[in-house]
């Protein structure tokens, strides 16, 4: 079987589950895996055969793909700010939305909007966010908290891959009784669980059968929670002239930014790429 033969085989089997687009991008991070050849050198080189450890590896992943599987956790990685980072079923995919929020915090620091020695990310997952603005800034001092254990061996495996020096911190953040281990911090920044639970019945199976519901999901009736808690936090933890960001519900964007009001600080919301309401900012009023 030819590498085009396998990437037609894959694709059409993909068609059954994905839209054409989706299914095609698939099929070439699967291939690419595989062989090593990039899209352009497989048109170049498409009747090179696989051997048959490729071929036998090509049939293992597709049959994890076709149970609805993500691609990223069938592969075992997924690229996020121009880096390979390791997924598993225990954190969350990185989505773009946290690369434009990772772009935001680094654009107010590189135009000296904001001075920063410290950063705490709260829920971390797979390290995306910390490791991201530590290989900006190699000088900062990054720390990263997630309740989850396995979720930051995770974490810690792709800080060590990618040569970023992360403070990794197993904590449970809405116990407020374990606030007082932490210092004060410059920026404070989260992607936490914020999809309400009856959202849950009109999302994709691919989300809702692999992807920790203990990082996405929060109740119909607190759907605020975690922000009503960094807010909280920041009282004590952020710096006079700190700031936190946010990545929110596209749906509860003007609740988000009220709440952080009632608490007395100045807040900005701001759209993503698509239009929507995505992020925030939050400083204390006096900044």
């Amino acid at each position: 079987m030819s590498i085009q033969e396998a990437y037609k085989k894959l694709l059409f089997q993909l068609y059954e589950l994905y839209d054409n687009r989706e299914a095609a991008n698939i099929a070439d991070m699967v291939i690419e895996f595989i062989t090593g050849q990039r899209k352009t050198d497989r048109i170049i080189h498409k009747t090179i055969p696989l051997n048959f450890q490729q071929q036998e590896q090509l049939e293992n992943l597709t049959q994890e793909l076709l149970q609805y599987k993500p691609v990223q956790y069938v592969l075992k990685e997924t690229w996020f700010s121009r880096m390979k980072f390791f997924v598993n079923e225990a954190v969350l995919i990185p989505r773009p939305e946290t690369e434009e929020l990772i772009n935001w915090i680094i654009q107010d620091i590189k135009s000296n909007k904001i001075k920063v020695n410290s950063i705490l990310d709260i829920g971390t997952g797979s390290g995306c966010i910390p490791i991201s603005l530590k290989k900006k800034n190699e000088l900062l001092s990054v720390s990263a908290l997630d309740i989850s254990e396995d979720a930051l061996k995770v974490a810690a495996k792709n800080a060590d891959d990618l040569h970023a020096g992360i403070n990794f911190i197993c904590s449970d953040f809405l116990d407020e009784n374990t606030w007082n281990e932490f210092p004060v911090y410059d920026i404070i920044v989260s992607n936490p669980p914020y999809v309400k639970q009856s959202e849950s019945e009109t999302m994709r199976k691919i989300v809702i059968d692999f992807e920790p519901h203990l990082a996405l999901f929060v109740t119909d009736e607190d759907p605020l929670l975690f922000y009503k808690k960094i807010a909280r936090f920041g009282k004590d933890h952020l710096s006079k002239e700190g700031n936190i960001f946010v990545e929110i519900n596209e749906c509860l964007g003007e609740e988000v930014i009220a709440l952080f009001k009632k608490e007395k600080y100045n807040a900005e919301l701001r759209k993503d790429m698509h239009g929507k309401d995505r992020m925030l900012k939050a400083s204390f009023i006096n900044n």
